[in-house]
């Protein structure tokens, strides 16, 4: 009995060996329309931080990567019918999205934040919001926590399939305020010259409590398929040797002159 059992062991141990994917080819997805993440460039190509350091990590890895653009809201579908293996898009690590998909560590960390005029009493909670029109991305935390704790209460939420159209509303005045993720309006839009008079409307919101936390998420990270662990454990240990060997902080100052990995 006892070499039996000694034998199934054997026989599982080496079936997890062989079932363990090399992953040589990656075909990573990511939006195209937020900046400066992602965006798509006058080739028709995608750039960003998000690209930089989904081909830093297949360079780390030895693997060739094929980019692919997808729409943000059938972003996780995509990713579970095998349209492409992860998802590089500035996606925010939360349990409603664990319970579909899987995620790598965080290679970088960004609170929500309330962006309107410059001087505006405005401010990210309920009692400063009501009456208004807030603009969001659909599909994003920040629709998510305005639709939790602010809709059905005397504020109005006006979802976007593009967070740059709602920054297009906002200036035109259709809208009183958009709420995003801070280093997305950073350096898609504050730091622009269309951004000229906006600034955050009170300060960076990380959630007052365990359960606004946790729609807000923990970072982002790259999503992969529940079943592709071996994926997932190949893109960290890439994501740490990028980290350890200064190459992270080289993409991110291309874009971010402070720290945004955060702790």
């Amino acid at each position: 009995m006892k070499k039996a059992l000694l034998l199934l062991a054997l026989l599982a141990l080496t079936s997890v060996g062989v079932s363990a994917k090399d992953w040589t080819v990656i075909r990573m997805a990511s939006e195209g329309a937020y900046p400066p993440f992602n965006e798509t460039g006058s080739d028709g190509a995608l750039k960003g931080f998000d690209i930089d350091i989904g081909n830093a990590l297949c360079t780390e890895m030895k693997a060739k990567c094929t980019w692919v653009k997808q729409e943000w809201d059938g972003m996780i579908p995509a990713l579970i019918a095998r349209k492409f293996d992860a998802i590089v898009a500035s996606m925010s690590i939360t349990e409603e999205r664990k319970a579909k998909v899987d995620f790598t560590n965080k290679y970088y960390a960004s609170p929500v934040v309330l962006i309107a005029k410059t001087g505006s009493p405005l401010r990210p909670d309920l009692a400063s919001l009501k009456g208004r029109k807030v603009a969001v991305q659909r599909g994003t935390v920040s629709d998510n926590f305005a639709t939790k704790y602010w809709a059905g209460q005397g504020v109005e939420i006006v979802r976007y399939a593009k967070q740059d159209e709602a920054y297009l509303d906002l200036k035109s005045g259709r809208v009183d305020a958009t709420f995003a993720d801070y280093w997305e309006a950073y350096g898609g839009f504050l730091t622009k010259p269309e951004g000229s008079g906006y600034s955050v409307a009170g300060d960076q919101y990380f959630g007052k409590n365990a359960e606004e936390r946790a729609v807000i998420g923990e970072g982002i990270g790259i999503a992969v398929r529940k079943k592709d662990q071996d994926l997932k454990a190949q893109l960290n240990k890439a994501l740490a040797a990028l980290r350890s060997s200064g190459k992270y902080d080289e993409i991110r100052k291309k874009y971010f002159p402070m720290d945004i990995y955060g702790n």
